[in-house]
């Protein structure tokens, strides 16, 4: 189809040069139903629930250290995610003050997630129409209906982003904090309440739903940022993976915390700040300085701002897990395209040192104090468990490993050609780096 385009300014389009809109109307990316808005959605919702009714359980108790701790994390997610979904879709510079009064009563993620619903029906039933009117439609209204599909792609592309985006920092800004203060508590006071049971069971699947988004983003950017489709295996794999990674890491950390309680601060603040002032040191080492596009302090704060809170996510990221890429923030990608076996390899052999140093401590300190028997038992498994994950890390990127040839999303046909094609992909999967790190972006403009 040929489009016809009567204005190329961004703002009148809705953030949508010419170009970008006839690439998509040229041609279209594979269009799915919005799964991962609406898992996260669920997620969200019955993370903040659960956490809500132990709240108040916490409250009816009198436990107000319980009480303000479980309030805390959980304040803490949702407001980063409403700032991740406001960040990606401009609401400030919009003036859109119904979706700024969802997100300020925090119900921006279920109301951007109706959206996205009904905007893919939406797309859908204009796909529909238009190939049924294509041959006999007035031009000017074929036009209008290309141009509100062009739209409908863009934002259920934008929410899906986003969605990721939110995902990412609610499973390791608010998801693992709570997730192991749950645990702590439950060897603290041993009860295992339903209510409990079901606020660690959505935090941990956050956490590795998280992390799982982690790996695939870090294999987009280190693939030109192409998104590529994961067969079953390779799925299952990174998820057995993540999850054992994960749960062996949280509950470590929960039994270091119940076994020292407050002297295990120094220790968590040790292995927190080692990731945080790594890509600092090595900024300063290379002898790099900050963009040169910033050409005043206002630019220049703002820029060093945005580093910061990135290295802050980064470090947050690394605490609990594998982060999966390396920053190098004297480089203006900030994430270094190379997998680098070094980097995997240097991140195991600290954690599983510090795990093992964790476990120890449990053991002869407070295994006998937490646990009646087999603490033993479970300081074995935990280990173990952790190797398995390595195990499974290995297998992935030796074997399982996608490349961008075969993976690639669907959406290419053989009579287009590939410039256009190339074209399509550039403009469609843009946002990858941005969507890692959701202010990478606006930190260099």
């Amino acid at each position: 189809m040929d489009p016809v385009f009567e204005e190329t300014d961004e703002e009148s389009t809705g953030g949508v040069s010419s170009l970008e809109e006839e690439i998509v109307l040229g041609q279209r990316p594979h269009i799915s139903f919005p799964f991962s808005i609406l898992f996260s959605t669920v997620l969200y919702c019955g993370e903040v629930a659960s956490a809500l009714y132990m709240f108040e359980i916490y409250r009816k108790a009198n436990d107000r250290f319980w009480m303000s701790f479980t309030i805390v994390f959980i304040i803490a997610g949702v407001t980063l995610d409403q700032i991740t979904l406001m960040f990606f879709n401009k609401d400030l510079r919009r003036n859109k003050a119904v979706l700024l009064f969802w997100h300020i009563l925090l119900l921006g993620p279920i109301v951007r997630c109706s959206q996205a619903i009904i905007n893919y029906h939406k797309l859908l039933k204009n796909l529909k129409q238009e190939k049924e009117g294509s041959q006999d439609s007035i031009t000017k209204r074929n036009t209008m209906l290309e141009r509100e599909i062009a739209f409908s792609v863009r934002d259920n592309f934008m929410q899906q982003k986003a969605f990721k985006c939110m995902s990412v920092i609610q499973a390791f800004l608010g998801s693992a904090p709570q997730l192991i203060f749950q645990i702590y508590i439950t060897l603290t006071i041993r009860e295992w309440p339903f209510g409990r049971a079901f606020l660690m069971t959505c935090s941990l699947l956050s956490v590795t739903y998280g992390a799982i988004h982690c790996n695939i983003l870090a294999i987009q950017i280190s693939n030109d940022d192409t998104t590529i489709k994961l067969q079953p295996i390779e799925f299952i794999c990174v998820m057995i993976w993540r999850f054992l990674e994960v749960i062996s890491r949280v509950v470590t950390l929960a039994f270091f915390a119940a076994s020292l309680k407050l002297k295990c601060l120094p220790f968590f603040l040790i292995i927190y700040c080692v990731p945080l002032l790594a890509p600092w040191l090595e900024f300063w080492k290379s002898g790099a300085h900050l963009p040169n596009n910033t050409e005043n302090n206002s630019n220049m704060v703002g820029t060093v701002l945005m580093l910061i809170l990135i290295t802050l996510l980064y470090a947050a990221i690394n605490f609990s897990c594998w982060s999966a890429v390396k920053l190098q923030l004297s480089d203006e990608e900030i994430i270094d395209r190379r997998q680098r076996w070094g980097h995997r390899f240097l991140h195991y052999s600290f954690q599983f040192l510090e795990n093992v140093i964790m476990i120890l401590v449990f053991r002869f300190i407070g295994g006998k104090t937490l646990l009646n028997c087999c603490d033993s038992l479970i300081a074995m498994q935990l280990i173990i468990t952790y190797l398995l994950a390595i195990g499974f890390m290995l297998l992935f990127y030796q074997y399982l490993y996608p490349k961008w040839s075969a993976k690639v999303l669907p959406g290419r046909t053989e009579n287009q050609p590939e410039n256009k094609n190339k074209q399509l992909r550039n403009y469609y999967h843009s946002w990858s780096r941005a969507e890692y790190f959701s202010i990478k972006r606006m930190s260099y403009s």
